[in-house]
């Protein structure tokens, strides 16, 4: 049985049984344990309504293997590699029971989540609800005359080049009729917020996620392929009391939308991520159908809720697909 290299510092051991994750001290985790160990990850109190949110980046275009900015005004589709990740990511996930799923309405990020859905045993048939809130930052005006701004679809070197000029890091200029950082964070804000207010309306109105996907098939869904930190759990305690898992939600997005949702949920919920990540790590751009993956603990009437990173841009699916951007 040999072991290989999976993301967020954690081993899977590969042998004929297949994939099992190993924690970071090389201690075999179980399924039931992971179970568990996902259930401590937000302890619940009474009313706590508790879901699952998975974040993928879309697969590779041509401009990203090109290194040409794309925002919102260059509408690229996938290239062939990119089409082999997004499959790539299917099946990864293909076990997971979702029961939303969201999506940019760019082209990229369409075409990614409807490969990954046409993989899935579960959610092959669901409706993906497309939002422009989750689309990637915009390098042009709004209701500006040109149709790009300065910086759509030049080299990234170009746009490195004018935040040298202006004496900033690139990471946080804004080019001239760019879309600033805080401007993407707050869109981030507004999506999140209305999702958490969906997700209590809908647990609170009907038993539907009880009935059609209990929670004990979500989180053993989940826990079965993603990794758990070292921070998720010191012993695995199925009778924690922590409520089960009432949704477990899809979003695919874009590489800069989904670093301004790492900042928003570490600046300003203070999400608790593993304490093997490194403040680089969780500022780098996710690599193509990289995943995040966050356990939400939200309350009615109470305006931050707590959040829990389980993992940050996963890559180990895409071992053996191609070089990832």
């Amino acid at each position: 049985m040999a072991a290989e290299p999976a993301g967020g510092g954690v081993r899977k051991l590969r042998g004929a049984a297949g994939a099992v994750p190993v924690g970071l001290c090389g201690v075999r985790v179980t399924v039931r344990a992971a179970c568990a160990a996902f259930a401590l990850l937000c302890p619940g109190a009474g009313g706590m309504t508790r879901f699952a949110l998975t974040v993928v980046r879309h697969g590779e275009t041509r401009l990203n293997k090109e290194k040409i900015l794309q925002g919102q005004g260059i509408d690229e589709p996938l290239s062939e590699t990119g089409f082999k990740q997004a499959a790539a990511a299917g099946i990864f996930l293909n076990n997971v029971k979702f029961t939303h799923i969201f999506s940019s309405d760019l082209t990229r990020t369409k075409q990614t989540v409807h490969g990954i859905l046409e993989k899935s045993k579960f959610c092959k048939h669901m409706t993906v609800k497309y939002d422009s809130r989750l689309r990637e930052r915009a390098f042009l005006s709004v209701g500006s005359l040109q149709k790009y701004g300065v910086a759509e679809g030049s080299p990234l070197s170009e746009l490195r080049a004018m935040a040298k000029a202006a004496g900033q890091e690139c990471p946080v200029f804004t080019p001239p009729g760019g879309e600033t950082l805080d401007q993407v964070k707050m869109r981030g804000k507004d999506f999140f917020e209305f999702l958490c207010q969906l997700i209590l309306k809908e647990a609170g109105q009907n038993e539907q996620f009880s009935q059609e996907a209990p929670s004990d098939c979500l989180e053993s869904s989940l826990a079965e392929i993603f990794p758990l930190g070292k921070n998720c759990a010191s012993t695995f305690n199925s009778d924690s009391g922590a409520p089960g898992l009432v949704a477990s939600v899809l979003v695919v997005s874009h590489g800069a939308y989904m670093r301004s949702l790492l900042d928003y949920f570490l600046t300003d919920l203070k999400c608790s991520f593993p304490v093997t990540l490194s403040r680089s790590e969780l500022t780098s751009v996710s690599p193509n159908t990289g995943m995040s993956v966050f356990i939400i603990n939200c309350e009615k009437g109470v305006v931050k809720p707590t959040t829990q990173c389980v993992c940050v841009n996963l890559q180990g699916h895409l071992t053996g697909v191609t070089k990832i951007h």
